[in-house]
């Protein structure tokens, strides 16, 4: 069996933060039931950037679930839900402030039904405080909680890092509370309320760059850019392209001997100019022009190859169309390929990182919008398969 088999998730999350929780705790072996409004369902499924519905991005993000569509505005979609809910171990919502009290499916009314049950909420800036009521998304977070600051050149303006990290990062950080909350449920028989703010999530991800700059609060952690050292950096390679560039990690100093080694400059280990790091750093623009002549004549992929094979740390800047047709990743199984049905086309998704000797799930195309209603309302409420009709004529279920 599966690690978390067993664990059952009452599923409210939508766009991104909610759903990748839900998601690692399905591909770890949670049974994810996805509730979702008709007729449209989760916005991120419309997220199609020119793609067809449902989304790439939806497909991203929802794998190993099941849909079940009801209209919880509707009094007998709501009761519908309040039913299902003791059968399940955590109910977990990302909507924005205010919501889930509009609806009537707040904490206190949860526990009153299901005073065992693990109740996760996933917001922008937490539950108490005084941006409590804002709306937020993942780069509002990332914003507040200093990424932005130190993402850029040291004389430009602060960036927008790439990685969403105050959605996904919020996601996988809840997704280990609600791990912790249910092994604890199984010790002792109590659930809780689980809350989690996103801004304070990114800031988990500050942490380096804090200890390195911010001395406690009383400085600014300062703007880097992509050079950290000298043998720290990001180095242009032909063709030079847009992402033509390999980065270069020569942090120790066996990795600067060794370095010099790999780019045919022995000479330079013992070059007085060279010789530390603070030399290096002295004379930085002689030593890219040699770094730099070297990369110029190489691809990123023979320049990683050619560092890394000596024990040198690099890396080419993958882009994401390398990421899909990188050997290395798909020897290891983490590109899979799905038939989807609606669109007529294949998809091709990336797997989850951590692999388990003992739990093993394999990866399941994301449900379509409903997919497992039926299923879903006959198996958790008896529901017979007339009475489902019957919702579903009647607009409360999808």
């Amino acid at each position: 069996m599966a690690a978390l088999t067993g664990l059952r998730v009452l599923d409210l999350t939508q766009w991104e933060s909610g759903t990748s929780c839900t998601q690692a705790l399905a591909w770890l072996g949670a049974d994810v039931v996805k509730v979702e409004a008709p007729p449209d369902g989760d916005p991120g499924r419309t997220l199609n950037r020119g793609y067809w519905q449902d989304s790439e991005y939806f497909l991203n993000w929802n794998s190993n679930k099941r849909s079940v569509a009801i209209n919880l505005r509707d009094p007998r979609g709501h009761e519908l839900l309040l039913k299902m809910l003791p059968g399940f171990d955590v109910f977990i919502e990302n909507f924005g402030p205010g919501v889930v009290e509009k609806l009537d499916i707040g904490y206190d009314k949860i526990k009153e039904i299901h005073p065992e049950v693990i109740y996760a909420q996933i917001k922008g800036f937490g539950l108490t405080g005084p941006y409590a009521k804002y709306k937020c998304f993942d780069m509002v977070a990332q914003a507040a909680a200093g990424a932005f600051s130190i993402t850029g050149e040291p004389d430009g303006p602060p960036m927008r890092p790439g990685p969403t990290l105050g959605d996904s990062g919020s996601g996988v950080q809840m997704a280990l509370a609600i791990t912790a909350a249910y092994a604890q449920k199984l010790r002792d028989g109590t659930g809780q309320h689980i809350e989690l703010s996103m801004q304070e999530s990114v800031t988990y991800f500050m942490r380096t760059m804090i200890a390195l700059g911010a001395e406690g609060g009383r400085k600014i952690a300062p703007r880097l850019g992509n050079e950290f050292d000298p043998t720290i950096n990001l180095f242009s390679c032909k063709p030079f392209g847009p992402n033509d560039y390999v980065y270069i990690m020569a942090a120790t100093e066996s990795h600067w001997a060794l370095f010099c080694k790999t780019i045919g400059h022995p000479e330079l280990i013992d070059d007085q100019r060279f010789v530390d790091l603070e030399g290096r750093k002295q004379h930085g623009d002689e030593l890219n022009k040699v770094i730099s002549a070297w990369t110029g004549a190489h691809t990123k992929h023979e320049a990683m190859h050619l560092l890394c094979e000596a024990g040198v740390p690099a890396s080419g800047t993958f882009d994401t169309k390398d990421l899909f047709s990188d050997p290395h990743l798909n020897e290891r199984g983490f590109v899979q390929k799905f038939a989807h049905d609606a669109s007529e086309r294949d998809v091709t998704l990336l797997g989850w990182p951590a692999r388990m000797s003992n739990s093993k799930v394999p990866i399941e195309l994301a449900p379509g919008l409903g997919e497992h209603t039926k299923q879903v309302l006959e198996t958790e409420l008896g529901l017979s398969s007339e009475a489902v009709t019957q919702l579903i004529t009647d607009g409360i279920v999808e």
